[in-house]
C-alpha cells in the first residue's frame, strides 16, 4: 500500500500523510472518510482522539472496509488484477481482506488470482465465480515439452530427458533447477534452448531431491554471491534493498553486481514497486535452503545486526517496523529486546483483532522471558503476558488454554504477594467460569476475592470489577434482587466520564449494570422501569460504539420484552443482536443470541424456524464449550419442541436443562425448567396430574423464593388449565390468581390468554350444571 500511495520509507510522517490524502481524494473524495483507518494500517501517526478510543474489533472492521472500498473504487477507474501467492503462509489479517474482496467480486472489474498448497482451507469453493486449477506434476508428455524448451530438440539429449523426468517425477521447479545445475557443472554446454551434452550420461549425477539441487547450486556460487544470498535469506523471503545494503559488508558497486548475478542465476527476482525496491526469492524452497546453509551462530549474529540496523535507520519510527524487530530479536536470541518488541507486536495485533498473531507474539515473548534472569520485574512481566494471552485467546474461545495461563499467573502472583495481580487473576477466573458454565459457588468465590482485595487496597477498578462479576453471576444464580441492588449501586457510582471507562473488562460496566437491571426487573415483573433501563443500556452502548456491550443490552431488554409477551419487540432486538455477533465474529455471544431469537420465533408461530435456530445455538454451545445460559437455552428448545407437538423431545431437553441448572446452581433457570416439565406432562392426552402438579409446585416454590412473579403467574395459569381439564374445583382459583398477577404486571398478552381460559371454564361449568 505504501507503494500504491507513493510513500517512501524516508518520508516524514507529514509528507506521507499528504501523499496518502492526495491520492485518496484524487481517486474519490468520498474516500476521505477512510483516511484514519489507512493511516493506522500504515503506522502513520494520527492526532484523532476518537480513532484511538475506538474498540479494537471496530478499528479492524473499519480498516478492512477501507481497504475493500479503495480497491473496488480503483477497479472502477481501470480493470484491476490482484495477485496473492502462497496463501498457505497467509496471516489472518490478509485472510480477512481476501474474504472481504471475494464477497465483492461479482460487482467489480477485479480479478483475484491466488496460489496455495492443498493444506490451505477457504470457503470460496461454492462461489459460481470461483475457478480452481490444480498444478499437478507434469505428465510425461508435458515434462518432455518443458525440457525441449529448456534444453533444445537435439536428439542426443533424449536419454538425459528420460532420466530427468524419472528423477524429478515431472515437478517443473525440480526440472528447471536440475537443468541449471547441469549447466553450472559443465555437463551441458551451449545456451538456453540449444544445449549439448558435454559429458557422458553415465557420469552425470543429479541430486535426489530438489533441496539437494538448490544446495549444490548455492555452494557453487562465488564467496561474495553466496554471502549476499545468505544475508538476504536472513531478512526473509522478501528482501528490502535498503536493509540489504545496510547490513551487507559488500561495497556499493560490488553489491549491485552481485545482485545482478543472483538475478541472472534466478535465485532472486526484482520486485520494483515504486518508490521502494525489493527482491524476492524465486521459490520458498530456495529461501529455506539458503537460510539453512548458514551456521546457527552466523544466523543469530545476522539477526542481531538487522535489529541494530533498523533501530539506527528508523529510530524515530520503530513502530512501523515492530513486527520485523520482534521477529529478528527472537531469532537472534537477543532476549531482553525480544520480550519488549514481541509484547509490542502482540499488542499491535490484538489492537487490530488479529488474535492468532497476537497469541503467537505473546507466547514467543514468554519464551524469550524465560531466558532472562528472574527478578521481580521479570516475574511481573510474565504475569502481564499471561493476562495478554487471556485477552487474545478469549475471542477464540480457547477456554482451557486461558485457564492454564491464569493458573500460572496466579502462582507467580502469589510468589510475589502481588495483591492487585492476584485480584486480576480472580476476576479473569470468575469470567472464565461464567463462560464455560462453572458452578455458581466457584464463580462467587472468585468474585468475592476481587471485591475483597479491591476494598482492602482502595482500588476503584477492582471494586468495579467485583460488582461487575457479581452481576453476571446473579443472572445465572437467579439472585434477581441482589442484581437489582448491585446494578443500582454501579449506575450511581459510574456517572459522568466513569460511564465511558471499561476498567479493563470485556463490556462496559455502565452498560452491563443497566442491561442486567432490565433483565432482573423483567424476571421480577417490574416491566416499565426495566424497559427504561434497557433502553438506556442500548443508548449508552451505541454512544460508546461497542458491539459486545450493545449485544448484551439487546439480549437483556429482549428477555424482558419476551417475558411480558411483547414478542415482536423482542424479535427486533434479537435480530439485531444476531447480526452484530455475526458481523463482529463474537463467537461466544452468537449461540446465546440465536437461542433467544429461536425461542421468540417459536412464540410468534414460526415454530420450525425457531427450532432450527435453537438447534444451531446448542451446536454452537457445544463446539465452543460455552456454558453461560446453556441450561436456559435448553429450556427454550424444549418449549419450541412442545409448540411443534414433539412431546418426547420437549421432555428430553427439559430434564437435561433441570439437571444442568441444578448442578451449576442456576436456580432461576431450574425453576423455568420445572415449569416446562409440568407443561410436557400436562400435554399428554391422559396427563399424570400428580407428576404435573409436582413440577409446577417445585417451579412455583423456587420462583416465589426468588421473586419471579411472571413465572409464579405462569404456574398458576398452567395449574388452572390442568385442573380445569379434570374438573377440579380449584381451577378457577388458580386462573383468577394468574389473571390478577398478569394484570398487575401489565402482561396483556398472557392476561388475555388466562381470561379466555377462564371463560372456557365457566362455559364448561354452566353446561355441567344444566
Amino acid at each position: 500500500l505504501k507503494g500504491y500511495f507513493g510513500i517512501e520509507d524516508r518520508d516524514e510522517p507529514r509528507t506521507a500523510r499528504e501523499k496518502l490524502t492526495g491520492r485518496l481524494l484524487t481517486l474519490d473524495r468520498t474516500l476521505g472518510s477512510d483516511l484514519l483507518a489507512l493511516l493506522s494500517l500504515l503506522d502513520l501517526p494520527t492526532d484523532d482522539l476518537q480513532w484511538s478510543t475506538i474498540d479494537p474489533p471496530q478499528r479492524r472492521r473499519r480498516t478492512l472496509d477501507s481497504i475493500r472500498r479503495l480497491l473496488l473504487r480503483e477497479s472502477q477507474v481501470q480493470p484491476l488484477l490482484l495477485v496473492f501467492e502462497d496463501l498457505h503462509w497467509i496471516d489472518s489479517e490478509t485472510q480477512s481482506v481476501l474474504d472481504e474482496l471475494v464477497e465483492s467480486l461479482p460487482v467489480a472489474r477485479l480479478l483475484l488470482l491466488v496460489s496455495y498448497r492443498l493444506e490451505y482451507q477457504h470457503a470460496w469453493a461454492t462461489r459460481t465465480y470461483y475457478r480452481q486449477v490444480f498444478l499437478d506434476p507434469l505428465p510425461a508428455e508435458g515434462a518432455e515439452q518443458l525440457l525441449v524448451a529448456l534444453l533444445g530438440s537435439n536428439a542426443g539429449l533424449e536419454p538425459l530427458t528420460h532420466m530427468l523426468i524419472a528423477r524429478t517425477g515431472g515437478n517443473p521447479f525440480f526440472l528447471e533447477e536440475s537443468v541449471r545445475t547441469l549447466v553450472e557443472m559443465g555437463a551441458l554446454t551451449g545456451e538456453h534452448g540449444a544445449y549439448q551434452l558435454a559429458r557422458p550420461l553415465s557420469v552425470i549425477q543429479v541430486p535426489a531431491t530438489v533441496q539437494a539441487v538448490i544446495a549444490a547450486r548455492i555452494d557453487r556460487l562465488s564467496a561474495t554471491d553466496k554471502t549476499l544470498l545468505q544475508m538476504a535469506s536472513v531478512l526473509g523471503k522478501d528482501v528490502p534493498l535498503g536493509l540489504l545494503q545496510a547490513i551487507s559488508e559488500i561495497a556499493g558497486d560490488e553489491l549491485h553486481a552481485a545482485i545482478e548475478r543472483l538475478q541472472a542465476a534466478e535465485f532472486l527476482h526484482k520486485f520494483e514497486f515504486l518508490p521502494d525496491i525489493e527482491y524476492t526469492f524465486k521459490h520458498a524452497l530456495t529461501h529455506e535452503v539458503a537460510y539453512g546453509s548458514l551456521l546457527q551462530d552466523r544466523r543469530r549474529a545476522l539477526h542481531v545486526r538487522i535489529v541494530e540496523t533498523i533501530e539506527r535507520i528508523y529510530s524515530d519510527r520503530l513502530a512501523e517496523h515492530i513486527d520485523r524487530l520482534a521477529h529478528h530479536t527472537f531469532l537472534g536470541e537477543d532476549w531482553a529486546k525480544a520480550v519488549t518488541y514481541l509484547q509490542q507486536a502482540g499488542a499491535r495485533a490484538l489492537g487490530r483483532s488479529v488474535h492468532l498473531e497476537a497469541v503467537r507474539h505473546f507466547e514467543e515473548a514468554l519464551t524469550a522471558l524465560a531466558h532472562l534472569p528472574e527478578t521481580r520485574e521479570s516475574l511481573e512481566q510474565a504475569i502481564d503476558l499471561r493476562f495478554d494471552l487471556r485477552n487474545a485467546l478469549l475471542p477464540l474461545v480457547e477456554w482451557r488454554r486461558i485457564e492454564g495461563y491464569l493458573r500460572e499467573a496466579e502462582t507467580l502472583a502469589r510468589k510475589l504477594n502481588d495483591q492487585r495481580r492476584l485480584a486480576s487473576v480472580s476476576g479473569y477466573m470468575s469470567g472464565l467460569h461464567l463462560n464455560i458454565g462453572g458452578r455458581a459457588s466457584e464463580v462467587r468465590a472468585f468474585a468475592d476475592e476481587v471485591e475483597a482485595i479491591g476494598a482492602s487496597l482502595g482500588d476503584v477498578p477492582l471494586q468495579v470489577a467485583g460488582e461487575y462479576y457479581h452481576v453476571w453471576l446473579g443472572a445465572l444464580a437467579g439472585d434477581y434482587r441482589g442484581i437489582e441492588r448491585r446494578c443500582r449501586t454501579l449506575i450511581e457510582s459510574l456517572s459522568g466520564d466513569l460511564a465511558r471507562n471499561r476498567f479493563g473488562l470485556v463490556a462496559y460496566p455502565a452498560v452491563v449494570a443497566r442491561a442486567f437491571l432490565a433483565r432482573a426487573l423483567g424476571e421480577l415483573g417490574e416491566f416499565e422501569e426495566g424497559r427504561h433501563h434497557g433502553h438506556e443500556a442500548i443508548r449508552l452502548a451505541e454512544l460508546l460504539d461497542h458491539p459486545f456491550s450493545l449485544i448484551w443490552a439487546c439480549l437483556n431488554l429482549a428477555r424482558l420484552e419476551g417475558l411480558r409477551g411483547e414478542f415482536v419487540r423482542a424479535s427486533i432486538l434479537l435480530e439485531r443482536a444476531v447480526a452484530l455477533s455475526s458481523e463482529w465474529n463474537i463467537v461466544y455471544l452468537t449461540p446465546l443470541a440465536l437461542a433467544a431469537l429461536g425461542h421468540i420465533y417459536a412464540r410468534l408461530g414460526r415454530v420450525e424456524e425457531g427450532v432450527w435456530r435453537l438447534q444451531q445455538a446448542l451446536a454452537g454451545y457445544a463446539s465452543a464449550s460455552i456454558g453461560y445460559l446453556h441450561s436456559m437455552s435448553m429450556v427454550q428448545l424444549g418449549e419450541a419442541h412442545l409448540l411443534a407437538g414433539r412431546v418426547d423431545q420437549a421432555w428430553e431437553f427439559g430434564t437435561r436443562a433441570v439437571a444442568l441448572a441444578g448442578e451449576r446452581g442456576e436456580r432461576g433457570h431450574e425453576a423455568w425448567g420445572h415449569r416446562l416439565l409440568g407443561e410436557v406432562v400436562s400435554h399428554h392426552h391422559s396427563p399424570d396430574l400428580a407428576a404435573a402438579e409436582g413440577h409446577y409446585e417445585t417451579s412455583m416454590a423456587l420462583a416465589s423464593e426468588l421473586g419471579m412473579r411472571p413465572l409464579v403467574a405462569h404456574c398458576h395459569f398452567s395449574l388452572g388449565k390442568l385442573r380445569g381439564r379434570v374438573g377440579d374445583q380449584r381451577a378457577a382459583e388458580h386462573l383468577t390468581t394468574a389473571m390478577s398477577l398478569f394484570n398487575e404486571m401489565g402482561m396483556r398478552f398472557w392476561f388475555e390468554k388466562a381470561e379466555a381460559e377462564m371463560q372456557t371454564l365457566e362455559v364448561a361449568g354452566n353446561h355441567a350444571r344444566e
